[in-house]
């Protein structure tokens, strides 16, 4: 097992997946999955996949939904303007995260921003968390700016831009 700022993989982990992360035993993170590795994560034994993406993006799978059904999973999308986060998205996945909390699950988006940014927060906030902790896996694939930076409550980076860590998308 490799350890990196707050995250771990497993030898069977489908690390080709971008930006992919493993949190826990119970908690995986990704950019988004092809079909083929969608089938990888479910062989993990994640039972339910969360889609913070928008289906209309362009790098989206046509029908994320039947692929995740057909291979055994849930399928639970909370779609994310990439532009405008609020807090209502914020709750929603509380309240799904809260859902699943015994469960394997498997969050992604289209780049793993969306996500690592609501998990920032979800641990910082809901979890207690230490905050250097449970920003440590965000940073490694961006430090958000503008509307994102407000989101996760760093003000002062709200007139910067996103700042994405080894890519660029």
């Amino acid at each position: 097992m490799s350890v990196t700022a707050g995250f771990h993989n497993l030898a069977d982990d489908p690390v080709d997946i971008l930006n992919w992360r493993r949190l826990s035993e119970r908690l995986t993170t990704s950019g988004q999955p092809s079909e083929d590795q969608l089938a990888a994560i479910g062989r993990l034994g994640i039972t339910h996949i969360v889609n913070l993406g928008i289906h209309e993006h362009e790098k989206a799978l046509k029908d994320e939904q039947a692929t995740v059904l057909s291979l055994g999973m849930t399928y639970i999308h909370l779609p994310v303007d990439f532009a405008a986060p609020t807090e209502s998205d914020f709750d929603r996945f509380c309240r799904i995260m809260g859902a699943v909390q015994n469960d394997r699950v498997h969050v992604h988006c289209i780049r793993n921003a969306r996500v690592t940014a609501f998990l920032y927060r979800y641990r910082r906030d809901v979890s207690k968390e230490d905050p250097q902790q449970a920003a440590a896996v965000m940073e490694t694939v961006w430090r958000p700016g503008g509307a994102w930076a407000a989101f996760i409550g760093h003000q002062d980076d709200t007139a910067l831009q996103h700042r994405y860590a080894g890519h660029d998308y």
